[in-house]
């Protein structure tokens, strides 16, 4: 039976090597981690980072950090290829990154956040988007240390997006803005 459409397998897919991962252009990116409980989920935004070559992660506060099994079991070794920091606090790496000429954004639902669908990049410019707890989301602290807010909009009866989930679209939509713009 013939193969319309056959899977491809994956040393077919021109992925590059943890070692070219990590020599290779900085993409601007960042990810905060504020305080978030679930080593799953930071595997999961490990993962997701690694897809998008996002350059570091800052792990605040709760987060787990590598070595990891249960981090290991979703980020599928990416924890390996994504560079990574742990931080007792969260509201010092925003300084450091705003110092390093980073537009912090916090993912959160706040009375003047950007609705993610208006959201355009600018493709010269270095994010930090920082991405909170699972049930009290980023702290208040955090969110009046960023410089504006990004709402995903949501249109069913839930509050909130699993924060992998978050992350995965708000990368997602970070590289198709500025994919559309530098084609």
């Amino acid at each position: 039976m013939e193969q319309k459409n056959r899977k491809l397998l994956n040393i077919e897919l021109g992925r590059m090597t943890p070692e070219q991962y990590k020599d290779a252009p900085e993409s601007g990116l960042v990810l905060i981690l504020d305080n978030i409980r679930s080593a799953h989920n930071i595997g999961s935004a490990f993962r997701s980072a690694d897809s998008f070559k996002v350059d570091r992660i800052y792990l605040c506060g709760i987060c787990a950090t590598p070595p990891s099994a249960e981090i290991h079991k979703s980020a599928l070794g990416a924890e390996f290829s994504v560079g990574w920091e742990y931080s007792k606090e969260t509201l010092p790496v925003i300084a450091g990154l705003k110092e390093q000429g980073y537009t912090v954004v916090s993912v959160e639902q706040t009375v003047n956040s950007v609705s993610l669908e208006r959201f355009c990049p600018d493709p010269g410019a270095k994010y930090a988007f920082v991405f909170g707890n699972e049930v009290s989301g980023v702290s208040q602290q955090a969110v009046n240390a960023s410089d504006f807010s990004l709402e995903i909009p949501q249109y069913g009866t839930k509050h909130s997006l699993n924060v992998s989930v978050s992350i995965g679209i708000v990368l997602w939509a970070v590289h198709r803005g500025t994919r559309r713009q530098n084609p």
